[in-house]
């Protein structure tokens, strides 16, 4: 089968690898967000999914909306049997969802209808959800909510960050996407409705939403954490300056809510209920380091409490 492949960040470059990989489908062309300026340099950089597009010589597209009608005349003229979708970045007008006859499939990374939207792996894992998966569905006018063809499972570990979880999912999420259009192709596949109870959605997640709320328990503490790493990051401000930090260990003992504690097994921070002990921390202009030797080297003093 012919297919245009949508998608832009690293997540979504197992699924193009698998179809290029298959057999059965001929990728014909890329869509991918438009070249962006990046990393502390501000160089301009391709997609993930655009630089593996280039080493196959496959053509790839970037208009700025998928709408314009330069785009949409090229999809017309490129006549793929299917667009597969994922993590592409920006919504799909109506305009050119019928172009495909087997239409816009997309793999979204959850057990549709649960977490619908822009950030479902870091929904679920701040949620303390024990199971997610990923949906291989129809695209149609509204946000996640067209007709579902297959999906897969995956345990949530108690240590899964959302990048972890996300990694693997892609992988899984790969082959569930290459086998949904042989399925289709076949005839054999057919989507069935979303269930309208359970519905949930997980809005972008702003760089605000990764600032530490120590007024709330040691677990939801723990949990946001690992939601937000490695993007958009957890942080907290000490004496006005902001901290970056990595996943942390709930531990037992109990200190005011955002008082930092040095002790010789780490550093402590009060929470709602018990404390937690730091990992990996990130002051300003400095790359990640072990929490006590950020501590002794800023010799935090006595009574310091983050915000």
């Amino acid at each position: 089968m012919r297919v245009l492949f949508a998608g832009t960040p690293d997540p979504a470059v197992p699924a193009l690898r698998a179809l290029l990989e298959s057999p059965r489908h001929a990728v014909i062309g890329v869509l991918t967000r438009p070249d962006a300026v990046a990393g502390r340099g501000r160089k301009v950089s391709r997609s993930p999914v655009a630089l593996l597009a280039d080493e196959h010589g496959i053509p790839v597209f970037t208009p700025r909306k998928p709408g314009e009608p330069e785009f949409v005349e090229q999809l017309t003229e490129l006549a793929p049997e299917c667009c597969p979708v994922v993590a592409y970045g920006a919504l799909l007008p109506e305009r050119i969802l019928g172009i495909p006859p087997h239409g816009w499939i997309n793999l979204h990374f959850s057990l549709l209808p649960a977490w619908r939207g822009a950030a479902p792996v870091q929904a679920a894992v701040d949620a303390g959800d024990e199971i997610t998966g990923a949906s291989t569905f129809r695209i149609e006018a509204g946000l996640d909510t067209g007709p579902v063809f297959g999906v897969i499972t995956e345990k949530i570990e108690v240590t899964d960050t959302a990048g972890t979880l996300l990694e693997k999912l892609s992988h899984s999420g790969a082959h569930l996407l290459a086998t949904t259009l042989d399925g289709v192709e076949d005839g054999t596949l057919h989507a069935v409705p979303q269930s309208t109870d359970g519905v949930s959605y997980a809005p972008k997640l702003a760089p605000e939403a990764g600032r530490v709320r120590w007024d709330q328990p040691a677990l939801n503490v723990g949990r946001r954490i690992r939601a937000v790493t490695p993007a958009p990051g957890a942080w907290t401000l000490v004496d006005s300056a902001r901290l970056k930090l990595g996943p942390v260990e709930l531990v037992e003992d109990e200190l005011p809510v955002g008082a930092v504690e040095v002790r010789k097994d780490g550093v402590h921070i009060g929470t709602a209920t018990t404390a937690v002990r730091l990992g990996q921390v990130q002051p300003p202009g400095k790359r990640m380091m072990p929490a006590l030797d950020w501590a002794r080297g800023a010799r935090l003093g006595t009574g310091t409490v983050v915000e």
